[in-house]
Formats: structure tokens, sequence, C-alpha cells
């Protein structure tokens, strides 16, 4: 399954934005999705992820309660809603797939073969 991220762009603290995570290739009905981020100088971290049944879901605790991750198996797609954003939320978001990702495991970057190129975000303070 191919990947592309979009939707990233430059808020304020506070405002909000949503990426997408549009796949071809592959339906994403036997797909977890997840997204992770990487600020600069630092190493790449876990946001949020979805199960492929959409039935379990997993957030980093940064990120609780302000972001949102849904799947739209019809159009074949991941969105993240980023409520509340902050300057630390500022990364490159990357929306990653894989086929047999089980619950526990929905946070690990090594569960996953395919990545889409990134989304930058930016909030300014």
């Amino acid at each position: 399954v191919q990947l592309q991220a979009s939707g990233g762009g430059q808020v304020e603290t506070g405002g909000s934005l949503t990426l997408s995570c549009a796949a071809s290739g592959r339906s994403l009905r036997g797909y977890a999705v997840a997204w992770f981020r990487q600020a600069p100088g630092m190493e790449r971290s876990f946001v949020a992820a979805i199960h492929r049944t959409g039935n379990g879901i997993d957030y980093a605790d940064s990120v609780k309660g302000r972001f949102t991750i849904s799947k739209d198996n019809t159009r074949n797609a991941v969105y993240l809603r980023m409520n509340r954003l902050r300057p630390e939320d500022t990364a490159v978001y990357y929306c990653a797939a894989g086929p047999s990702v089980i619950r526990s495991n929905l946070a690990s970057q090594s569960a996953y073969g395919s990545w889409g190129l990134g989304t930058l975000v930016t909030v300014s303070s």
C-alpha cells in the first residue's frame, strides 16, 4: 500500500488542523494505520494509531484529549484531527500502515511496513 500524507501547515497556538493519509494500491480495510511525528533534532515518536478493525485506538499521552484519529474505508483514508495545538506539536508528521498489527503493538514503529512522506506542521506561539 502506498501512503500520501497531507494537510500540514502553519497555525497559531490553540489552532486546529486535520491531516489526511490517502492510500492507494490496497484497501486500508486490512491495515492498522498510525501517525508518528519527528520534531527538529528529535527521534520520530508515536502520536496515534487505529487498529484495522477500527475498534482499537491508541494515543500518545501528550495528545490525548486533543487529537482524534479516524479511518474512512470508503475513501481509503485515515485522518488526524488536531485541536488545541501547542508549539511542542511542531513536527513532520508521517502516516504508516501495517496489515498484521495487533492492538498491543499499535504504538510500535517496527510494526508498520508502509510509510508515507511526511507533512510539516508548525505551531507558532
